[in-house]
C-alpha cells in the first residue's frame, strides 16, 4: 500500500544476541533480510493472552513446516514467533466468501475472534504498488455485502479499507471520487454492523503520514465513523507505540472519545531512520511488535493486533515481490529482531 509517505526519527532495530550479546545496527542501505547472519533464539517469547484466533494454515505456519522438513530448526522455531500469533486475513480477489467462511468457522471452533481486511475499494491505492479494487461503486456494495454475509454470526474484528480515508485527506485519490468513497465506506460500516459480533474499524492512517488529525475528522465522519467501532491506527507501518497511542488520543478527542487499533506487526524498531520517500515499502533492519492482545492497559486503545500480515511484501521495492506476496526472508529477519 502506498499510505507510508514518511517516517518520523527512529532508532535503527538492535538485535538482542543470547549466545553472543552483540548489538547491531542496520542502515538503510543494508541488503535484503536473506543475508542476515543474526542468530535466533530456540523458541518465541510466550506471547499476551490473546483471545484472537491464529491461524495454523498461514504463510508463515506453512513455513516452519516446509523449513522443520528441511531440517532448518533454528530458523523455522525463529518464525514460530509470527506462525503462532494471530495475524489478519486479507480476503482477495473477486469473491471473498471462500476466504471468510474458512477463517470464520475454524475460528468459531476454538471460540475466538477472526480479524478481518476488508481491502476492495475502487481506486484503491492510487493506481501504485497495491492498485486494484473493486471496478465500481456497485461492485464494491455487492463484494462487501458478500464478505458480510459470510461472516455470519461469528465474532469478528473488521479493518475497512486501509489508506481509503488518508488517501481522501493528501489529495491521491481524485476529489471526484471524494463524495463516492465516503459514501462506500459509510454504507460498508453499515452493512457489517448488522452482523451480530461483527466489529468495525475504518482505517486512518498512521501520524506520519497526516501529521495534523484535525484533517481525518471530516472525512472519517463523513465515512460514518460514529456507527463504527472505532478507527484503525499504523496499518502496515512502523510508527512507534508511544508514537501512535498520543497520535490515536488526540483524534479520540476529535471524534468524541472514538477506540481505536493499533497495527503493531513491524514496529517493534520503529520507522527507518530519515524522511525517505519510501522508508514505508520493505524497509530493512525492522522487527515484530507487540504480539496481538486486547490487554492494552488504556481505556480508547481496544488492541494491539498484526493487521499487516508480518513476512508479506510491501511490493516491489529492496528485493521484494509483488504486494502481499509471502516473502520468508523478510519474515525471517522481523522474527530475528524481536525480543
Amino acid at each position: 500500500m502506498s499510505g507510508r509517505r514518511l517516517s518520523r526519527k527512529a532508532h535503527c532495530a538492535v538485535a538482542a544476541l543470547l549466545v553472543a550479546g552483540v548489538a547491531a545496527c542496520s542502515s538503510p542501505d543494508t541488503p535484503a533480510p536473506a543475508e542476515e547472519t543474526v542468530s535466533a533464539p530456540s523458541a518465541p517469547a510466550p506471547a499476551p493472552a490473546s483471545p484472537f484466533w491464529v491461524d495454523p494454515d498461514s504463510s508463515a505456519a506453512r513455513q516452519v513446516r516446509a523449513w522443520t522438513a528441511q531440517g532448518r530448526t533454528e530458523d523455522a522455531n525463529t518464525l514460530r514467533k509470527i506462525a503462532d500469533r494471530p495475524v489478519a486475513n486479507w480476503p482477495a480477489g473477486d469473491d471473498p466468501v471462500p476466504d471468510v467462511r474458512r477463517v470464520t468457522a475454524e475460528a468459531a471452533k476454538e471460540g475466538r475472534t477472526v480479524v478481518l481486511v476488508a481491502y476492495n475499494i475502487p481506486h484503491r491505492d492510487c493506481g501504485q504498488h497495491s492498485a486494484g479494487g473493486a471496478p465500481d461503486g456497485n461492485a464494491y456494495r455487492a463484494w462487501l455485502d458478500s464478505f458480510a454475509q459470510a461472516i455470519g454470526n461469528a465474532s469478528a474484528t473488521v479493518v475497512l479499507e486501509p489508506d481509503a480515508v488518508p488517501h481522501i485527506v493528501d489529495g491521491c485519490t481524485p476529489p471526484e471520487h471524494h463524495d463516492e468513497r465516503t459514501q462506500l465506506l459509510a454504507q460498508a460500516v453499515e452493512r457489517l454492523k448488522r452482523q451480530p459480533r461483527t466489529k468495525v474499524y475504518i482505517d486512518a492512517g498512521n501520524p506520519a503520514w497526516i501529521d495534523d488529525p484535525g484533517k481525518l475528522v471530516g472525512p472519517l465522519t463523513r465515512s460514518g465513523i460514529a456507527r463504527a467501532d472505532g478507527f484503525s491506527l499504523n496499518v502496515s507501518n512502523f510508527q512507534r507505540n508511544d508514537v501512535v497511542k498520543a497520535y490515536g488520543a488526540q483524534l479520540s478527542g476529535l471524534l468524541g472519545g472514538a477506540h481505536y487499533l493499533v497495527d503493531t506487526s513491524r514496529n517493534g524498531a520503529g520507522p527507518l531512520p530519515g524522511a525517505r520517500a519510501d522508508a514505508w515499502c520493505n524497509p530493512t533492519g525492522r522487527a515484530l511488535g507487540t504480539p496481538p492482545t486486547d490487554r492494552t492497559g488504556d481505556p480508547l486503545l481496544d488492541a494491539y493486533l498484526w493487521i499487516k500480515r508480518p513476512g508479506d511484501s510491501d511490493g516491489e521495492c529492496r528485493g521484494g515481490p509483488t504486494a502481499g506476496t509471502w516473502w520468508p526472508d523478510y519474515a525471517l529477519g522481523l522474527a530475528r529482531r524481536s525480543s
